[in-house]
């Protein structure tokens, strides 16, 4: 598995540009389909846009952009150059344009849809998608803070907990630092817990 940069998080912002209005929208995504469903319900809520520019980039290669009736290479090619410059995956920004009045010209509008992007971007925040450890560790309930309080030394993540009879923790860390992890929490406990490891899968981890 190899570790590429992924939006951390969904994101929306605005720029205003002598008087038209740009609304950025950064989401997290996988496939095509998934991007045809959110171009969708943005054309429906900004039904009365001037233009609904779109550019993504997927991690297996695919990339796609429209310029929605902009003139051509103002503003879908210029937003997918933002992304590729900044090297994130799995990403889809669209830009929504409501016309203000004046003309921005060829330059102008690269300038406004490039920024625009740029500052969704900025606000989405980045983290690194790469391979970690994923552990199971069956915790009583009057152990769960202590092992919680032991995780960010590791750099552990929950991802899951399951309360039942106990709590089973679904922990996600770098593989180094597992065996390390096991230990402290085997010597925290009295040799009551240990974690069992259960795979490897991607992981997000914000930077």
């Amino acid at each position: 598995m190899k570790n590429f940069k992924v939006p951390y998080s969904e994101a929306e912002i605005e720029f205003i540009e002598k008087k038209s209005r740009f609304i950025g929208h950064i989401y997290k995504v996988e496939t095509p389909e998934q991007c045809a469903e959110i171009l969708a319900a943005v054309r429906k809520k900004y039904w009365d846009a001037t233009h609904n520019v779109y550019a993504y980039v997927l991690q297996n290669g695919v990339m796609r952009f429209s310029d929605d009736g902009e003139p051509q290479g103002t503003s879908g090619m210029p937003t997918l150059e933002v992304l590729k410059k900044e090297e994130v995956f799995d990403v889809m920004c669209v830009i929504t344009r409501y016309f203000g009045g004046t003309l921005l010209g060829a330059g102008g509008l690269v300038r406004a849809y490039s920024h625009t992007c740029k500052l969704a971007l900025d606000a989405a925040g980045q983290a690194m998608m790469m391979p970690y450890a994923q552990v199971l560790v069956d915790c009583p309930y009057n152990l769960l803070e202590q092992v919680r309080r032991l995780m960010p030394n590791f750099e552990a993540d929950e991802v899951e907990a399951d309360f039942g009879a106990s709590v089973t923790l679904t922990v996600a860390l770098p593989k180094e630092n597992l065996d390390a992890f096991n230990a402290k929490l085997v010597d925290a406990t009295n040799g009551k817990l240990s974690c069992e490891y259960v795979g490897e899968e991607l992981h997000a981890k914000k930077l």
